[in-house]
């Protein structure tokens, strides 16, 4: 990124107060990573652990395949899923809050004893599999944010802030250069002064 600037003092106090602003925002950001960073691998674990317990339900589902051909899928359905959102490092994420199940009425004396299991065992398999898709997506939210959050803190630090101290540098170089030319023809110009001053008096006599 090129850092535009004149060669004044207005100049100068603009790009001073540019990298002020951004050395005192690197620390936060910087901290902000930190504990994204430390966010993504926590909901990471918990992915891993909800895709385990997805699987080994699932795996028990499977046992009771021949008893399952006497069962009713339509039984049971999702009603309704209630979320809510919280911040994590300033990054919103849904939480997943309620889910709610409509199980229809069957007769306890016309099914299998086993059916009231089947019910509960798949609205276990549900509610892992929806929990296990809510911290995907939290996940994936986390990971952007993250990957945002370490381009801002490479930019300041191997970009913006480097590039701020390198103009403020050429400024106040060449603001110095000019004083001492300044000087030097200041310098001159009395010492001409001087010599004409001399010559007339010399003149004079």
């Amino acid at each position: 990124m090129a850092i535009t600037f004149q060669y004044n003092k207005t100049s100068l106090q603009q790009l001073e107060k540019q990298l002020k602003m951004r050395e005192r925002s690197l620390p936060t950001i910087k901290s902000k990573e930190s504990a994204l960073r430390m966010e993504v691998t926590r909901t990471k674990d918990e992915v891993h652990v909800l895709e385990s317990r997805l699987e080994n339900e699932i795996r028990s589902y499977e046992n009771m395949m021949v008893l399952w051909s006497e069962f009713r899928p339509d039984l049971i359905r999702v009603r309704d899923v209630s979320l809510s959102t919280r911040k994590i490092a300033g990054v919103t994420v849904p939480v997943l809050e309620n889910i709610d199940f409509e199980i229809k009425p069957y007769s306890l004396f016309n099914r299998p004893s086993w059916f009231t299991d089947g019910i509960e065992l798949l609205k276990g398999v549900a509610r892992t599999g929806i929990e296990a898709e809510f911290s995907m997506m939290k996940l994936e939210l986390l990971e952007q944010a993250r990957k945002k959050t370490t381009q801002k803190v490479n930019l300041f630090e191997k970009v913006q802030i480097p590039g701020y101290r390198d103009a403020i540098r050429k400024v106040k170089r060449y603001m110095e250069d000019e004083q001492s030319l300044s000087k030097a023809s200041q310098k001159i110009m009395r010492a001409n002064q001087e010599k004409r001053r001399q010559k007339e008096e010399e003149i004079a006599v």
